[in-house]
C-alpha cells in the first residue's frame, strides 16, 4: 500500500472520482501542474479504485456494495481527454457515476460527441454514464435524476470554468 499524498478521506467510488477530478485540475500538465505529480495522483487513484470500486452510498448516507465492470483507466482516460480538449467556458461535473458538461459546449459539440457523451436538451448539458449503467425507471427524466443525484452526492463543482490561453 502506498502512502497517500493527495487523495484522502474517501469512502466510496463517487467520492474518489470527485477528489480525483478536483486534484487533476490542479496537477494536470495542461492546467499548470507537472507530469510527476500527475503520475503520483494516478497511482493513488488506481490503488484506491481497486478497494472502493464496489462501494457506494445511498440517499440516507449508508454505505452499500454493488459490483461494477468499470476500470480505473476508463474514468482517468475520459477526464484526461476532456482536459486535452481545452474547452473554454465549459464546466465538468462528476455527479455520482455520471460526468456532466455544461456551459459553452456548442463550439466543442463534435469533440464531445466523439467521446460518447449524450446531450440532454431539457438540461442543456452533455452527460456520460458508465458503460454498465442501466436505467431503472422510465418515470423520471434525466433532469430529475440529475437533480436528485446532485442532492444525494452533495455535488461540489470545482474550478467550474477553465480559461485556456
Amino acid at each position: 500500500m502506498i502512502k497517500m499524498k493527495y487523495i484522502k478521506n474517501v469512502e466510496t467510488l463517487e467520492e474518489l472520482k470527485k477528489a480525483y477530478k478536483k486534484l487533476a485540475f490542479k496537477l494536470h500538465p495542461d492546467c499548470g501542474g507537472n507530469e510527476e505529480e500527475m503520475k503520483i495522483l494516478n497511482n493513488e487513484y488506481d490503488e484506491l479504485f481497486s478497494k472502493l470500486k464496489n462501494t457506494h452510498k445511498n440517499k440516507e448516507g449508508k454505505t452499500y456494495t454493488k459490483e461494477t465492470t468499470e476500470t480505473p483507466e476508463q474514468f482517468k482516460d475520459i477526464i484526461n481527454k476532456l482536459f486535452n480538449l481545452k474547452m473554454d467556458g465549459v464546466a465538468i461535473e462528476v455527479v455520482g457515476t455520471f460526468i456532466w458538461l455544461t456551459g459553452n459546449t456548442k463550439p466543442y459539440k463534435e469533440d464531445i460527441k466523439a467521446l460518447e457523451f449524450r446531450y440532454s436538451p431539457k438540461k442543456y448539458a452533455w452527460y456520460k454514464a458508465p458503460k454498465d449503467y442501466k436505467k431503472r425507471s422510465r418515470l423520471r427524466s434525466i433532469c430529475e435524476k440529475r437533480l436528485s443525484l446532485r442532492q444525494l452526492h452533495h455535488i461540489l463543482v470545482v474550478n467550474m470554468y477553465l480559461k485556456y490561453t
